[in-house]
């Protein structure tokens, strides 16, 4: 029981901390667009910084679960805007 505990908390782990990280990139670099433009055309503008906010601020709120709907709900629609916005 324990080692499977241990074993979900390593993997838990090794899967959360990359993402954690992406969507503090993504919401610094946001974050540095708001200011240079507060009316960009990307969804949930706001909302992408303060995700950011909870992970460098370490609140315990954003779980993995709440993560990972980041990852498969938003960020495609988030690359589409993007492309877009660059003409790509």
């Amino acid at each position: 029981m324990l080692l499977k505990f241990m074993m979900t908390s390593i993997v838990t782990y090794a899967l959360d901390e990359p993402l954690k990280e992406t969507i503090e990139i993504i919401g610094e670099a946001m974050n540095r667009i708001l200011k240079v433009d507060k009316d960009i055309a990307i969804t949930n503008s706001r909302k992408i910084v303060d995700a950011r906010n909870y992970i460098i601020h370490g609140y315990d709120s954003l779980s993995v679960d709440i993560l990972w709907s980041m990852v498969i709900n938003h960020l495609p629609k988030l690359k589409n805007e993007v492309t877009a916005l660059l003409n790509i």
